[in-house]
């Protein structure tokens, strides 16, 4: 019998937001509450974590398709892939033993969303530009907006927290 996948959420905003910070807050916030939290950082630049010269670099090179480096206390999976895996496929592969996975980026999701914003970048929301994004779940913010969704105190992890548990029906 399969396990039931953690909840996720997207964090999304421009650039120079503040969604890591947030994000950062976030997760210290809900392990204070005895929470445990997964995160997954989009990353459009193709980062590399795995390099020339170290032993894991030269498995990759070699055609491995998984290489794992493991010691005492972390470890790190290079896996290789054809195509972008699906978000669900990751919160599954990957976080069966957390309650909730806060994710960083993905805007084009269709995750629950929440964006973040920031009074001194306007007013325009990504969610709420050309077309409607219904997966937008709040807004983190500085400042009042004429929205149609919750609108959460930008400054106060605690609330937002507050707001995920409520909204994804968290078990402490």
């Amino acid at each position: 019998m399969s396990q039931t996948p953690p909840p996720a959420v997207s964090f999304i905003a421009r650039s120079g937001t503040g969604k890591t910070t947030l994000v950062t807050k976030l997760i210290s916030e809900l392990k204070s509450r005895g929470y445990k939290v997964g995160a997954i950082k989009h990353d459009a630049h193709k980062f590399e974590i795995d390099h020339p010269g170290k032993d894991s670099y030269r498995f990759t090179e070699s055609g491995a398709d998984s290489m794992l480096i493991s010691s005492s206390s972390k470890l790190a999976l290079v896996k290789q892939h054809q195509q972008t895996p699906e978000i669900s496929e990751l919160v599954e592969d990957y976080f069966p033993d957390v309650d909730i996975v806060l994710v960083e980026g993905f805007k084009k999701l269709g995750l629950p969303k929440i964006e973040v914003h920031r009074r001194e970048h306007g007013n325009n929301l990504i969610t709420r530009g050309q077309s409607k994004d219904d997966s937008l779940i709040a807004v983190a913010t500085d400042s009042e907006l004429d929205i149609d969704v919750p609108q959460l105190d930008l400054n106060s992890p605690a609330a937002i927290a507050d707001f995920l548990v409520a909204k994804l029906e968290l078990k402490s």
